[in-house]
Parts: structure tokens; C-alpha cells; sequence
């Protein structure tokens, strides 16, 4: 994790994450000023708080984006993947998500059954939580869901980026 400010606009994000990512040779980040890569995130965004969902800032993107899909996941979960947010359609001028604010893109049905953020909210120990931003060579993705989005999305990616969270409830 670097500790340089990243100035973007009158903003400077002092915590960012550049990864190589693992779908492409693109390089790009993604970024919270709610928690950092690796770290706990902090309640308030989960069940056991307000459950509203975390600022998430993205960039370094290919110029040839036409959208990006993001997807958050647990893949500690007793059933396999745990689908927490799906947001399709986000235009390519979109390079966050405030915290409170209404979403931009199309948002999709998690495995809550909710078209909304669904926070963290482990049935035991501790899980991670992979908030995944990709960038698109088009404008949409039809017909995704939370079950075919790797598939659909897949042949459109050509940058993407990742930035990991943990949670465990309090006893």
C-alpha cells in the first residue's frame, strides 16, 4: 500500500491501491477513504451498523472504456460466493462512489435478494470481501445477473482492479 497522496480534482486520496489485475496487462486502481486494501472494514457498512455501503474512488483506466461493472463478493461463504453488489452500466465518466449517495449504472439482484448494496454480515470468523471494479469496451452488458456476470462480462474486460476488505461480527 502506498502512502503518497493520490490528487485527483480538489481531492487527494492517501489511500490507494495500484494492482496489476489479473484479467488483463492494464494497470489500474481502485480505492476507499472508508477502509484500506487488506484491512477491517469498519461496521458502520455492514449489519451490525448503518449498512450503507463504503466511498469507492477508481483510475488509471484505458481510454477506450465505454463502461465499468462493479461487483463485490465474499467468497468465504458457506454457500460458495456471496454476491454483496452488482452496479452495471456505469458510464465512463464515473470514477466513484460517494458514500450516501445514489448509485450511477444500473444496479443488480445479490444473493440478498436486494438490488442495493447488502453489507458484510458473516454467520461466524473472519471473511474478505473483494470489491472488483471492471473496465468495459462497451457500453452495456445484457442480461447479467449475479450468477452469470464472470461469463458475460469476461470477453468485454480490458482493465480491472481490486481492493480487499475484512469483517467478523462482534461476539
Amino acid at each position: 500500500m502506498s502512502s503518497a497522496c493520490k490528487q485527483t480534482g480538489n481531492v487527494c486520496y492517501d489511500r490507494y491501491v495500484r494492482v496489476e489485475d489479473s484479467i488483463t496487462n492494464n494497470i489500474m486502481f481502485l480505492a476507499s477513504q472508508s477502509f484500506e486494501d487488506g484491512q477491517r472494514i469498519p461496521s458502520k457498512y455492514t449489519c451490525d451498523g448503518e449498512g450503507g455501503a463504503p466511498q469507492l474512488h477508481w483510475g488509471d483506466t484505458p481510454t477506450e472504456t465505454k463502461s465499468y461493472v462493479l461487483v463485490v463478493v465474499d467468497p468465504d461463504a458457506p454457500g460458495g460466493d456471496f454476491i454483496h453488489w452488482i452496479i452495471k452500466d456505469i458510464p465512463p465518466t464515473v470514477t466513484e462512489i460517494p458514500e450516501g449517495v445514489p448509485v450511477p449504472g444500473m444496479e443488480i439482484e445479490n444473493t440478498f435478494g436486494k438490488t442495493s448494496w447488502g453489507g458484510p454480515c458473516p454467520p461466524s470468523g473472519e471473511h474478505n470481501y473483494f470489491f472488483k471494479i471492471y473496465a468495459l469496451d462497451t457500453e452495456s452488458i445484457e442480461k447479467l445477473t449475479k450468477e452469470n456476470y464472470a461469463e458475460r462480462i469476461a470477453p468485454h474486460v480490458i482493465a480491472d482492479a481490486q481492493l480487499i476488505g475484512l469483517y467478523s461480527r462482534q461476539e
